[in-house]
């Protein structure tokens, strides 16, 4: 079944709580103690009042169910009255399944209300009615009824078969109360060790469920009763105090009442006999306010006993009297009712009245035996044995499922450790073949590079040689026209020798730092014009490199210019300066050679043969170039080229 159901309810004024919320009109009901325990005693009355808003069938059966059972915890005659309306309706509706879960409800209020067998018809009627997954509660409510006869052997073989279901759907609620009810059992039985085993269990699942609810109150306060006969009262005590807290945020009277009647038992252990007649009052008036013969009587039962202990056998006696006559002749549960004809037998007693004390006596003795005789103790040996194997066996196919699922996980890990052996010795193999590789590539690029400088080496020897067999030949001639036109021409062989010069013995073959490069060149053509120091060549620009395609022309352009600066710029021996600049603007190569010689004039006569003018020219064509002439206060040169740089 779905577990939240919607129902829209036409604007009325609700008290809402945790459990209904109102969103748009439309309102959401969250199933109680299911889905949300975030809401306070009250969520019974906003419960009462939606339910009658709902027109949806199935979600009014459903509210109806939850309503009426968790009454039983204040009233049960209302409850069993809310439950009866539901099943009127489920049958009329022919609804078999929320017949059956209504049934269920209707059968754990009658149990409370001492009429077993009627609980017991109920309980079983509805079986075929709800799937195997939801009849824990139905199986937990039958327990009690067995429970209630003193038949401890069947209410133990129900709670053992309710953990076998709990443990085959995998529901945390039944599992936890089915450890729950075996605590109580095993309390009863006197067996407190094994009690407390089963109740921390129990509440260990309670807390990772996470809803404060009934039947956690309800372990709370059974976990406590063996505390108490373990004599370790503190640590009762605190779960004890859990329990009451829960039994008032949510109403729930009669585990408010089983509770006060164990702290009732606790304070007279601990010899605190005010604050145990409290308690005992306080568990009778939540029994009253229930209307429940059973918890009146275990209420005044319990008085009964204090009054013993405090030795005020009369008043013992009149509570006494009070408890068996509530719980006869139709009471059920011969164990209670074995000790109150025990505590009266010790009463009487008291009092010197054998005879009275003598056939209570007997009365106690009678129950008892038929509450626990050797045959039952016997099959509850038999089935506690046969839990506890079945356990074991689990515990052992868990640790065999653990086991494999370990050998998996090694056998997986080994498998992978090989694949990545595997991968690793591929990777060393591939790593030293690249390494050795590498040490090729770099070897050869070491050879290459050494060719290179080689190659640059002879380009510049035998640009040299060119440049000396010039110079040789100038020597021959005795025409001064002739003879510098030689030079210019040893000049412009040296300009590139000088470049393959720099790429030899630079640590970078690709290209030239042209700075170094303009300053050697402009002091070697000084040398040749033996203008030095009279003219000064200044190079203001930064570090900058150049590609050998590039560095070559314009070497020779600032060649042609220096030389042309030095034959014309200054006459008569005058001193003077040449500025050299490159430099990158803007992503062009920008390069300016100006002097402060006697300038350029348009009209004058250009001594030589103009050779180098056209070459200039040629030279800036190539670089894909412009080039401007400015003649103010000397002559100044602007190139500009297109960038590019060398690797």
């Amino acid at each position: 079944m779905k577990s939240v159901f919607r129902f829209l309810i036409f604007l009325v004024p609700l008290s809402l709580s945790g459990q209904i919320k109102e969103i748009n009109g439309t309102f959401v009901y969250q199933e109680v103690f299911v889905e949300t325990d975030a809401f306070g005693p009250e969520y019974l009355d906003v419960m009462e009042k939606a339910v009658e808003k709902v027109t949806d069938t199935e979600l009014r059966l459903k509210m109806l169910n939850d309503l009426g059972y968790y009454y039983h915890t204040r009233n049960l005659n209302k409850s069993l009255e809310i439950i009866n309306k539901g099943l009127i309706e489920a049958r009329s509706l022919k609804n078999s399944y929320w017949e059956g879960r209504l049934q269920v409800s209707q059968g754990a209020v009658l149990l409370r209300m001492e009429e077993l067998d009627l609980a017991e018809l109920a309980l079983r009627s509805a079986i075929e009615k709800i799937p195997e997954n939801e009849r824990w509660l139905l199986y937990t409510n039958l327990g009690y009824v067995y429970e209630r006869r003193g038949d401890l052997h069947g209410a133990f073989e129900i709670a053992s078969n309710n953990l076998r279901l709990g443990e085959k759907h995998q529901d945390r609620k039944a599992i936890a109360m089915a450890y729950s009810d075996l605590c109580n059992l095993f309390w009863k039985q006197g067996k407190y060790d094994k009690g407390l085993e089963y109740g921390l269990k129990s509440l260990d699942l309670f807390n990772k469920r996470g809803i404060n609810d009934l039947d956690h109150d309800f372990t709370f306060h059974v976990v406590g009763n063996n505390l108490i006969a373990l004599k370790r009262y503190q640590e009762a005590l605190t779960y004890f105090e859990a329990s009451v807290k829960i039994g008032k945020q949510y109403g729930f009277y009669n585990n408010l009442s089983d509770t006060y009647i164990a702290l009732a038992e606790l304070y007279k252990e601990r010899e605190n006999y005010p604050n145990a007649e409290i308690s005992a009052i306080e568990a009778l008036k939540y029994a009253e306010l229930l209307d429940n013969d059973f918890m009146v009587m275990r209420s005044l039962l319990t008085l009964g006993k204090l009054n013993n202990h405090t030795r005020e056998f009369n008043l013992a006696i009149e509570n006494l009297q009070k408890c068996i006559r509530i719980a006869t002749p139709e009471f059920g549960d011969k164990f209670y009712l074995s000790l109150a004809y025990e505590e009266l037998s010790k009463a009487y007693e008291g009092i010197q009245k054998t005879k009275e004390s003598l056939v209570a006596y007997k009365m106690y003795n009678k129950l008892h035996d038929e509450v626990f005789n050797s045959e039952a103790d016997q099959r509850i040996a038999l089935l506690q044995t046969q839990m506890d194997i079945a356990q074991k066996e689990a515990t052992i196919s868990i640790q065999d499922a653990k086991l494999n699922q370990q050998t998996t996980i090694q056998l997986f890990i080994l498998i992978l450790t090989g694949f990545l052996l595997i991968f690793l010795a591929v990777l060393y193999v591939f790593f030293i073949r690249k390494k050795k590789y590498s040490e090729i590539l770099e070897r050869q690029n070491s050879e290459k590079e050494f060719l290179l400088k080689e190659i640059h080496h002879r380009v510049k020897n035998n640009l040299e040689i060119i440049s000396s067999l010039l110079s040789l030949q100038s020597e021959q001639i005795d025409d001064e026209k002739i003879k510098l036109i030689m030079m210019d021409s040893q000049n412009r062989v040296q300009s590139m020798g000088m470049i393959h010069q720099n790429l030899y013995v630079g640590e970078n073959i690709a290209s030239i730092e042209m700075k170094r490069y303009f300053q050697n060149l402009g002091n070697y053509i000084l040398e040749t014009f033996g203008a030095s120091p009279r003219i000064v060549v200044v190079c203001e620009m930064e570090t900058l490199h150049l590609d050998i395609d590039r560095a070559i022309p314009i070497g020779l352009i600032v060649n042609e210019l220096l030389t042309n600066a030095l034959k014309y710029a200054f006459p008569e021996n005058r001193k003077g300066q040449i500025k050299i600049s490159l430099e990158e603007i803007n992503g062009k190569l920008q390069l300016k050679i100006a002097d402060n010689g006697v300038g350029y004039k348009k009209n004058s006569q250009i001594m030589g043969t103009g050779f180098g003018t056209q070459l200039v020219h040629l030279l800036c064509k190539q670089l894909d170039g412009q080039m401007k002439l400015i003649s103010d206060s000397g002559t100044s040169i602007f190139f500009q080229f297109q960038t590019y740089h060398a690797a």
